[in-house]
């Protein structure tokens, strides 16, 4: 029996000091795999006795060489998208007993070489888009870390969670043509999969139909952002008639800067976005948006990983999850409610 207060919060290290052995013996002992004398088995149930030791999922990932920990990599953590994504992801990885480090790069130095040293820190990575260069991609394909990309295009040998992207942006682009609108601006662009699959299914309808697809105004993915992004596209003398936003946040700054202007949404011009955050559906005009299934793209990652972690799959895999055109008043009203 343990004297005094030895026993409380006994850890596998005391454990092992106690018994003379190494900790991944102790961890042996206690699963019942590899060699272990008996002797030596007899001695580290007796510390375990002694310590009142009971073992946790971190101690003995630590004695076999892992961390219990996972690693993912975020552009940013501001804003309901990626705050619901990780709210995902976390929830899993509590269920499984994994902590979670997260890595933003937003405003960071030297990203690629924090990511390296993350690397070494955990157990398997999640990486947001295009967050980390393809070369260092590449890298830590080559050290056979467990890896899953979100949010992006599909990579060989790697397994992709994220959501469909394009067919949704035809089926708002070609909702949009049945308005009779003849005039766009798309607003946001950046570097990541899932936005370009986007504006690739718009252009694809509009060019389809005859129409000049614009290029996207890059703007950072915030309602602040949109704003500046709207005061550029509709404080002009060639105001399009619809402005086809990247995000959610995005289309209320626009909208934002379409009032400051004087301009009436959806009178004067319609306005979309992409994600359905709930302020979407609250906004006045309730906005039209494609909506997406946020937190489980994050729950589909932390299963994922855990599958390549655990070694129960070893082939990689690519999950599209759908998408939903979510029609509302910010883009006018709908013709086949005219009739």
């Amino acid at each position: 029996m343990p004297n005094g207060d030895e026993g409380q919060g006994a850890t596998i290290y005391e454990v092992a000091q106690r018994a003379g052995v190494s900790i991944a013996t102790v961890s042996r002992a206690l699963r019942g795999t590899g060699p272990v004398a008996a002797r030596t088995r007899e001695r580290v149930l007796k510390a375990v006795e002694e310590l009142s030791f009971t073992p946790s999922r971190l101690g003995v990932s630590l004695a076999q060489g892992r961390h219990a920990a996972n690693g993912i990599v975020f552009p940013d953590l501001s804003g309901p998208y990626f705050a619901e994504v990780l709210l995902g992801y976390e929830e899993v990885a509590s269920e499984l007993g994994r902590s979670v480090l997260i890595l933003s790069t937003r405003g960071r130095a030297a990203v690629q070489d924090l990511v390296r040293d993350l690397v070494g820190r955990v157990d398997g990575m999640v990486i947001f888009g295009r967050t980390v260069e393809d070369a260092v991609v590449a890298e830590i394909v080559r050290t056979g870390m467990p890896l899953v990309m979100l949010a992006r295009d599909p990579v060989d040998g790697v397994d992709v969670v994220s959501s469909e992207n394009v067919e949704s942006a035809e089926a708002l682009a070609a909702h949009l043509l049945g308005h009779g609108y003849t005039t766009f601006a798309l607003a946001g662009a950046d570097d990541q999969g899932d936005v370009t699959q986007r504006w690739t299914g718009v252009r694809r309808v509009l060019t389809g139909h005859g129409i000049r697809s614009p290029e996207p105004l890059p703007c950072e993915f915030t309602v602040e952002g949109g704003y500046a992004a709207g005061r550029t596209l509709l404080g002009g003398g060639s105001r399009p008639e619809a402005v086809i936003c990247a995000d959610d946040q995005v289309a209320l700054g626009v909208i934002l800067a379409a009032e400051e202007l004087g301009l009436d949404v959806p009178g004067d011009v319609a306005i979309t976005g992409w994600d359905d955050i709930m302020t979407a559906r609250h906004a006045r005009p309730a906005l039209t948006t494609v909506r997406q299934p946020m937190r489980l793209l994050g729950a589909r990652a932390a299963w994922a990983l855990d599958e390549l972690i655990t070694g129960a799959r070893t082939a990689p895999s690519c999950q599209i999850l759908s998408t939903q055109l979510i029609v509302r008043s910010s883009c006018g009203p709908h013709p086949l409610e005219e009739k």
